[in-house]
């Protein structure tokens, strides 16, 4: 990363634990910038070391071009790259090649063409920012790699037919470490970005990729189910015969979920989660992560009390390390099933309150040792629609 970058980037960066995560550039930046970068070696005929590029969030970026790429000319042809740069972000495409290889014909007027090559997933179920069939290159970075090439154009005074060909050799074996094949993205990575620039916001990312999943899965038809987790996953699959595929996974951001569900106004809503997480819904806490909040047997202490269980148990339960010894103690004293329902009724309640009525949502509480615990009402009729949708698609 250049100087002049890292320093247009600083005020994109995050506060950690008293540290200043860095910012990155996105996959779509690269393309513009390897595009932008190869049209210059056909115009100019060298390539250039640094190429400037505009992004949506604002700042101006100055992208090293890898020097070994194939920036090399070759008629009317070129090959650029550059290097994913995504800061202090976790993120498995972080230094991955991303190579564009640009066809110039000179005359008329200015056309630009955008394919998608080795590397680069494709597009195979409705929902996702591209049609079915189509590179997994998303609308902004094909704005952001038009304009770079048009500027480009206007440069050099040159005008004519531009076709941009976007590659990552080593896209299809990262892909295999992202939510692509979850998504129906086969082949390789997704060329995306919204911004130009990478946030070191974990949060932010998941989020947008569980909306992302939403999308698939309304675009689809029929009810949609989402899990914290593997354990959800299983769970589903081996007590109610879902395929593991079919979940989203939304991690611990219950709310954000509920509310991309309810914004796309999806069929219906079935949350399966453990007692360890879906406990703190009853408290109408929709961030399950620990250090939002972790209330667990507070809840369960108040619950088991409104359930009929004496002090003493109360006082047990405070002191219980974790979700499954408190179930076992709430079942040596008759109240599992009780506060189990009642734990139910108030996630229930909030989750109601969340969608605005919007979308029926059910729920499933579990735990590995005693199974299901509650579940909504509707859950039944929620799934056997889950059920025929997936033997619709069969």
């Amino acid at each position: 990363m250049t100087d002049e970058t890292a320093a247009a980037l600083r005020p994109y960066g995050a506060y950690q634990d008293g540290r200043l995560l860095r910012a990155g550039y996105t996959t779509g930046t690269c393309a513009a910038a390897a595009a932008q970068a190869a049209l210059l070696t056909i115009l100019t005929g060298k390539t250039p070391d640094a190429v400037s590029v505009c992004t949506p969030a604002g700042p101006e970026l100055l992208i090293e071009i890898e020097e070994d790429a194939g920036g090399s000319e070759s008629g009317f042809s070129a090959v650029c790259g550059v290097r994913k740069e995504a800061g202090d972000d976790p993120d498995v495409t972080d230094g991955l090649l991303i190579l564009c290889e640009v066809r110039f014909v000179s005359g008329g007027e200015a056309e630009v063409e955008i394919c998608g090559g080795e590397g680069i997933g494709r597009v195979t179920r409705p929902g996702l920012d591209q049609p079915v069939g189509e590179p997994a290159i998303n609308r902004v970075p094909r704005q952001m790699i038009r304009e770079a090439l048009l500027a480009a154009m206007r440069e050099q005074g040159a005008c004519g037919r531009v076709t941009v060909t976007v590659s990552a050799p080593e896209g299809a074996k990262a892909a295999e470490k992202t939510f692509n094949p979850r998504l129906g993205i086969t082949g390789g990575i997704s060329i995306l970005g919204t911004e130009g620039i990478v946030r070191p916001m974990s949060r932010a990312a998941l989020v947008d990729t569980i909306r992302a999943e939403l999308r698939v899965r309304v675009a689809e038809g029929g009810t949609v189910l989402a899990v914290p987790g593997s354990y959800g996953l299983s769970f589903l699959k081996e007590r109610y015969g879902m395929p593991e595929a079919d979940p989203v996974i939304m991690s611990n951001f219950v709310g954000e979920t509920v509310d991309a569900a309810a914004e796309l106004e999806a069929p219906g809503l079935v949350l399966a989660g453990h007692l360890g997480k879906f406990v703190k819904l009853s408290g109408g806490i929709m961030n399950t992560h620990s250090r939002e909040a972790d209330c667990r047997m507070e809840l369960l202490a108040a619950h088991a009390l409104l359930c009929g269980a004496d002090r003493e148990t109360a006082l047990k339960l405070l002191r219980c390390g974790v979700t499954e010894e408190a179930a076992d103690l709430l079942e040596n004293a008759g109240l599992l099933k009780a506060v189990s329902g009642s734990l139910l009724k108030a996630a229930e309640d909030h989750l109601e309150r969340r969608c605005g009525g919007r979308i029926p949502i059910g729920v499933i509480l579990y735990t590995l040792k005693h199974g299901v615990l509650a579940e909504s009402r509707n859950v039944g009729e929620l799934l056997r629609e889950a059920r025929g949708r997936r033997k619709a698609e069969a």
